[in-house]
């Protein structure tokens, strides 16, 4: 439909956001015979689309095609003179994957009978008002959705230095000369990785004493070698971080332990968590909670502290991917037009990190497993006993999971190691359909792929020690 011209407009439901929750919610909504007006400020698609999965994930590729051709003599395939990198053309590949999507999303919306996309700042006036530019829009049901963006630490000097966030590293068409990455975990390290594979010399900074602290120990340590072997310098128990001005770049000071120290870099990323886009939304005029970071509070049907106010996505605080924030949307739509009653403590947590190889990880890690005191079952198993990740030369890593003994249920796993992300949606669906692990070790998978092992892993479950 056409934007709306300047009026106040009453609607069935206002969605602040076109995200991953934001469309397929008013595709629902309307299916339903329901008036929806959609409001988005920026860019269709949210940050998966325009600085998130879609582009990093391009990017990654074309890391990973670099390595392999690296690579090439260890497959015999023989590439004559050194191996150039067109970074413009790497980062063209990119902004093409963002403006298909983007663009499909838009037409998707524009073309949808019963919504009218509004394009604009939306700011809440009261609990069933909102105000974009001229317009006054209302509505008994309002839908937020707006995402998140980089969090940029206060550290002495931060405001004194050049620093890229997740969004304009996209925007690079060159590779830097030493890229030193500020924080350790997801997206520092997909940008490092590959940075390094680009050419660039990288440097990655962790406050803590390990990288993705969220991890476990055994996890934390096999990416940190993993990295470290492809010439990725980590420094980590990095207590007092400075930055300051340098001639070369930027100027990066370290305290690790009493022992002060400094690196120098051409640019500095800042990769050291998220922040909500909730501070400019006036949510203070409808009445609606939010706690210490910006985050919407919501209960476990997503609603927020003032009735018919929903919060999906990255700004309620309950998931920050963009499967959650999809699963946001089918818990609404199921709760309000299908009668269910579904809930977010109901969801299981699973995410990927997508250094090379990746992590797949569901459920708990053995840590918080041990935690509950429960007697546990455990297995491991290196990825160099996997036949697909030697027959691919990528056997670094290893797969685990957890199972509880008395109950036989698979309480989390995880598979670091080529098609670790794929492979991992076995387990997770067996824990989705609260199966015992026997079910799962009894499947006759195909071969040769990751996945066959998984009932081989699970058949050298021992008890925790």
């Amino acid at each position: 439909m056409n934007q709306a011209s300047p009026a106040s407009r009453s609607f069935d439901a206002i969605i602040i956001g076109a995200g991953q929750a934001g469309p397929p919610l008013a595709g629902r909504l309307t299916a339903a015979g329901q008036s929806v007006a959609l409001v988005e400020r920026h860019f269709f698609g949210g940050t998966c689309v325009n600085t998130g999965c879609m582009p990093t994930k391009t990017l990654v590729a074309s890391a990973y095609a670099a390595h392999l051709a690296r690579r090439g003599g260890d497959y015999g395939v023989m590439i004559d003179g050194p191996l150039r990198i067109d970074m413009a053309r790497v980062k063209a590949r990119a902004d093409t994957v963002i403006g298909n999507a983007r663009a499909g999303v838009e037409s998707w919306l524009r073309g949808m009978a019963g919504c009218t996309v509004i394009e604009g700042h939306a700011r809440f006036e009261g609990p069933d008002r909102v105000r974009v530019g001229a317009e006054l829009l209302s509505a008994p049901r309002i839908f937020v959705n707006v995402g998140g963006r980089a969090a940029v630490p206060g550290l002495p000097g931060v405001t004194e230095v050049p620093f890229l966030t997740n969004r304009s590293m996209l925007a690079l068409d060159r590779v830097p000369k030493h890229l030193i990455v500020v924080g350790g975990s997801y997206i520092g390290l997909e940008f490092a990785q590959m940075q390094r594979r680009f050419g660039a010399e990288v440097t990655v900074v962790e406050r803590g004493p390990r990288l993705i602290p969220r991890e476990d120990s055994d996890v934390s340590d096999a990416i940190r070698a993993i990295l470290e072997a492809e010439g990725i310098r980590v420094r980590t128990d990095a207590d007092c971080i400075r930055l300051a001005p340098h001639a070369d770049g930027v100027a990066v000071h370290l305290d690790c332990k009493g022992s002060e120290t400094g690196i120098v870099g051409t640019d500095l990323l800042l990769a050291v968590g998220r922040r909500p886009n909730t501070d400019d939304l006036d949510l203070d005029k409808a009445g609606v909670k939010t706690d210490a970071r910006g985050y919407i509070e919501v209960d476990d049907s997503l609603a927020s502290s003032v009735a018919g106010i929903w919060a999906l996505g990255d700004c309620n605080g309950r998931g920050a991917f963009t499967h959650t924030a999809y699963n946001d949307f089918e818990i609404v739509a199921a709760n309000l037009l299908d009668g269910e009653r579904r809930r977010v403590g109901e969801r299981v947590p699973a995410y990927a990190l997508y250094t090379d190889p990746p992590l797949g990880r569901v459920g708990m890690t053995e840590s918080q497993a041990r935690a509950t005191g429960r007697p546990l079952l455990i297995a491991r198993r290196p990825m160099s006993r996997v036949g697909r990740a030697v027959e691919k030369g990528e056997t670094q890593g290893f797969m685990t999971a957890v199972v509880d003994a008395r109950t036989q249920r698979i309480l989390g796993a995880a598979i670091l190691g080529t098609s670790g992300d794929e492979a991992i949606h076995g387990l997770l669906d067996t824990i989705n359909a609260d199966l015992p692990y026997t079910a799962l070790q009894r499947a006759v998978p195909i071969h040769p792929t990751v996945s066959e092992l998984i009932p081989t892993l699970l058949g050298d479950l021992k008890p925790a020690v």
